[in-house]
């Protein structure tokens, strides 16, 4: 309550004053001259698994690469697998608001609407994901949207009836 009693370029001066001391050192450094790049020291023994994987930028370029094969016409647009694979793993985690800006950007890039929706279907005609594993959700998004029309795999009944059957026995 007390900052409503002090004027407001009052109240601009300090939050500038604020933002400037934070940087102040940042800027102090970036013109010192000292462009020593940082030490490069070989990779410990444990990082040699994490070299071997293809780094996110690839992999994301393997992916559009794969779409643009795959696909015709607008879905097959960059920006239209990356904004669309995003929603469909956002409406999968329940995050609908999110998941509704993304889809207003993707129509304003003129990407087909119904790919998404087909695309989502296949991902829940698959089955279960583990929530604590998302490369096996991005996974099944990517190959669900190369290929909507994807038959459910076989672990997806199983786990469909081993749920029916624990909740038909909790309802008696």
């Amino acid at each position: 309550m007390v900052l409503l009693s002090v004027p407001r370029s009052l109240r601009v001066l300090v939050c500038a004053a604020a933002v400037a001391y934070g940087i102040a050192p940042a800027i102090a450094q970036a013109q010192s001259g000292n462009a020593k790049p940082p030490d490069q020291k070989a990779a410990p023994a444990g990082d040699a698994n994490k070299a071997a994987k293809p780094s996110a930028a690839s992999r994301l370029k393997d992916e559009l690469a794969e779409a643009a094969r795959a696909l015709t016409g607008p879905a097959a647009n960059p920006e239209c697998v990356w904004l669309g694979q995003r929603v469909v793993g956002l409406l999968w985690r329940d995050d609908l608001d999110t998941a509704f800006r993304h889809l207003d950007l993707y129509d304003r890039f003129g990407c087909p609407g119904s790919h998404v929706q087909v695309t989502f279907r296949c991902v829940v005609r698959q089955g279960y994901i583990d929530p604590k594993s998302p490369e096996t959700l991005n996974a099944r998004v990517h190959a669900c949207w190369i290929n909507p029309a994807l038959a459910p795999s076989a672990a997806a009944p199983a786990a469909a009836s081993t749920a029916q059957a624990g909740h038909n026995g909790t309802n008696k």
